[in-house]
């Protein structure tokens, strides 16, 4: 461990873009793999690291959905909570945004949707004492107007405690066709007092990412890396500070990126960009937030000061009361070092 590598590791983080299929552990999809039958997710863990190797974005959104057909009862929903509850706080995570699609677990799965529900109640009041888990519902963008209602319906009538965000997710190109319907969906879910806040310009250009501000009335954009594409657009999120939910080794891994020293994280920040750091789905990117902070420190270049910087962007964009909010910046500032932390 170097001097960087601690400084990081005392960090207080929060995580604010993670999905709960995307977030099971190797060995917990291992033991649903020899659990079920009537799946194709590999039993052994060299053959799942080489399932988890994507050619593009719509293989990874394969093989996400074949690790989805995995979680059969509200039970298995429960238990992956609980499993990135437990890993995040490791990390000296406090807070987590956790991104659920309940459309894959009821329309999908056949589960009632007050068992999702409560599922997710009870798992998060199990890991309290660890981590504070809050939830966002998000719709699977491919499944258009079906699975549009079905979500939004889905939080109106039988919300978790802690649900606070609307997202979409999924494969950007087929939202075309069911505008109508997503917009439909994230009006109804402002109109309930949750955030909005959309996957856009992940895959897809900016004109994307200018549908979830002027129709979804997005508070944070998930990814928005695709920004760079359009000055106005990058002038617009400067003078807002609408917050990106950058995911640097997703966006390699399902080359959205063609390489790290290619991602466009250093120009965004270099620019004035609001942006916070992530980890979207961890384990199928052999990743995890803290390495997230490394990659960005190191790789990237940003150093001690830019991922302390980031840790606080992050604490800011949540959607924590604002007195949490205060007392998390004040750790991280007596954890932060009046000089330079240089890696040995």
């Amino acid at each position: 461990m170097t001097a960087l590598d601690d400084f990081i590791d005392a960090l207080p983080k929060v995580e604010l873009h993670v999905h709960l299929v995307g977030s099971a552990s190797l060995p917990t999809v291992l033991e649903l793999a020899n659990r079920h039958t009537g799946h194709t997710v590999p039993t052994e863990e060299e053959a799942l690291r080489k399932f988890y190797e994507f050619r593009d974005f719509p293989h990874f959104a394969e093989v996400y959905l074949a690790v989805n057909g995995l979680i059969r009862e509200p039970e298995d929903v429960a238990a992956l909570v609980v499993g990135a509850a437990r890993d995040l706080a490791a990390q000296n995570v406090r807070y987590v945004e956790l991104t659920v699609t309940p459309h894959t677990h009821v329309v999908m799965m056949g589960m009632p949707a007050p068992a999702v529900t409560e599922a997710l109640d009870v798992a998060a009041r199990e890991v309290a004492d660890l981590i504070e888990v809050a939830y966002v519902f998000d719709i699977p963008g491919e499944y258009g107007d079906e699975a549009a209602r079905a979500t939004i319906d889905h939080a109106l009538s039988h919300p978790p405690r802690s649900l606070v965000g609307f997202g979409i997710g999924g494969i950007e190109q087929d939202r075309i066709g069911h505008e109508e319907a997503i917009r439909d969906a994230f009006r109804a879910a402002v109109a309930a007092g949750l955030h909005s806040v959309p996957h856009a310009g992940e895959m897809s250009g900016p004109e994307t990412i200018w549908e979830a501000i002027r129709e979804l009335r997005a508070e944070r954009i998930g990814h928005g890396i695709r920004c760079v594409d359009d000055p106005e657009l990058m002038a617009y999120l400067r003078e807002t500070q609408l917050p990106l939910e950058v995911c640097p080794t997703s966006n390699v891994c399902t080359r959205q990126v063609p390489s790290m020293a290619a991602h466009p994280l250093p120009r965004l920040l270099e620019d004035g960009l609001y942006v916070t750091l992530n980890s979207d789905d961890p384990p199928m990117f052999n990743t995890t937030l803290t390495n997230e902070y490394r990659v960005a420190a190191r790789d990237l270049g940003l150093g001690a000061d830019g991922v302390a910087q980031l840790a606080r962007n992050g604490i800011r964009a949540s959607f924590l009361p604002e007195g949490r909010k205060q007392a998390l910046l004040a750790e991280l500032d007596a954890v932060r070092p009046a000089g330079p932390v240089e890696a040995d």
